[in-house]
């Protein structure tokens, strides 16, 4: 039950982040100035200590799993923006101008260009965000809730229950593992692809 909720929970707020904050990168990287005039609030907002934030979630959103969610969704949407975003500007220019000379049309641009080029950048964040959106749905868990990893890593630690606590850290290590894996299995076959 306690896999599950955290599994949920982390599972939501990466996919939830990356819906976001892919669309959020191409069009920050396809529109530079606002890109620049936006660029100290999205550092700003990237270096905020998030956890600092899960009281703020639990009292905005509830102890319930949205709260969980949201906390994990922001831990790991900045790197999707980033990590988009740099993958766009990597795009070689003269690529783009042939494409442009040669009238291609916007949507064999994208599929041809644009989505090669980034495919690997989205993966490399689904990577990176694994194990934030887990530590993310374990701090609200600490926080406040009734259920999943965090909740019961910490109500062992207080009955101290040292293999309780350890059971719950080695499950959440072989979820991330397991993750990080899927997510390799995935790149392989779709770097075959490109």
């Amino acid at each position: 039950m306690h896999t599950s909720t955290t599994l949920q929970e982390a599972g939501a707020g990466l996919l939830f982040a990356a819906v976001v904050g892919v669309p959020i990168g191409i069009g920050l990287a396809r529109a530079p100035r606002l890109a620049r005039l936006l660029d100290p609030v999205i550092m700003g907002l990237y270096g905020l200590p998030r956890v600092a934030l899960a009281p703020l979630f639990i009292l905005w959103f509830g102890i319930g799993l949205f709260s969980k969610i949201m906390m994990s969704f922001t831990m790991v949407l900045f790197i999707f923006i980033l990590n988009v975003m740099e993958g766009i500007r990597t795009i070689d220019k003269d690529q783009l101008d042939l494409m442009t000379s040669m009238r291609a049309g916007r949507f064999y641009v994208v599929w041809t260009v644009l989505l090669p080029a980034i495919v690997p950048w989205i993966l490399a964040s689904f990577r990176i965000g694994v194990g934030l959106a887990l530590i993310g749905a374990v701090v609200g868990e600490l926080i406040g809730s009734n259920r999943g990893l965090g909740w019961y890593v910490e109500s062992s630690g207080g009955q101290l229950d040292t293999t309780g606590v350890f059971s719950g850290l080695i499950v959440l290590m072989v979820l991330a593992m397991l993750a990080n894996y899927l997510i390799g299995f995935m790149e392989r076959k779709i770097v075959r692809w490109r």
